[in-house]
């Protein structure tokens, strides 16, 4: 039997909008297994990144539970729900986020050394994920020398650092060139399945979309 990642189970999210509220998820369902990847399909406006960010435990549903790992969230603290996160999700998104006093390396070594790993085997785990990226020769370079397409394969390989099991991504290439994107998300899907990592990815793109295992649309508030 395949192993549960993340369970979305009848979410519901809501904002006050004026005197009223704006439903954005309402009834919204999902389970990812490890080593799925799967596209997440919406177009701007529709609730995509409240619903990644509810996945990641960055906000919280008004009804409804986020299974992480066989662990519900909503029975947690707010310390419960970040140690979950920092243990279990990685996160990237459409913009690097880098940082730009440090080198490629050390901006992936940081988020493991902050989880308790030790500084060689941080270094280590780093140099492994710069090597499957093709940016071994890179590790010492600041983000201000790399090329758009290598400031996203650090994001990426920060984001897998401290082997999620969960790994979330907002239109991970949406900011890059099609070639270079094309090229990028390609490495993605690679690494991602040879970490064993589920991963739901959202995007605009429907050849980016076909090339996950399966595709979710998000219409009216519910996934699809």
């Amino acid at each position: 039997m395949s192993e549960c990642i993340l369970s979305l189970n009848t979410i519901r999210r809501a904002y006050k909008s004026g005197e009223g509220s704006l439903t954005v998820l309402d009834g919204a369902e999902l389970t990812l297994s490890r080593g799925e990847i799967v596209a997440l399909v919406a177009p701007s406006g529709s609730g995509k990144s409240t619903l990644l960010h509810l996945a990641g435990l960055l906000e919280k549903p008004d009804a409804g539970s986020v299974i992480i790992d066989g662990q519900n969230a909503s029975t947690l603290s707010d310390a419960g729900r970040t140690a979950l996160r920092l243990k279990h999700i990685g996160f990237v998104y459409q913009f690097h986020h880098l940082l730009a006093e440090f080198t490629a390396l050390e901006n992936i070594s940081i988020p493991q050394m902050v989880a308790g790993v030790s500084p060689r085997d941080a270094n280590n785990r780093s140099m492994e994920l710069l090597e499957k990226f093709g940016l071994g020769q890179r590790a010492s370079h600041l983000p201000g020398k790399l090329s758009g397409g290598e400031k996203q394969r650090v994001a990426i390989a920060r984001a897998l650092a401290n082997h999620p099991s969960l790994l979330l991504a907002d239109e991970p290439t949406g900011n890059l060139d099609v070639v270079t994107s094309n090229i990028v998300f390609e490495e993605l899907l690679h690494v991602v399945r040879s970490e064993n990592t589920a991963a739901l990815i959202a995007t605009h793109n429907p050849e980016l979309a076909a090339r996950m295992d399966r595709q979710v649309k998000l219409r009216d508030g519910r996934l699809a």
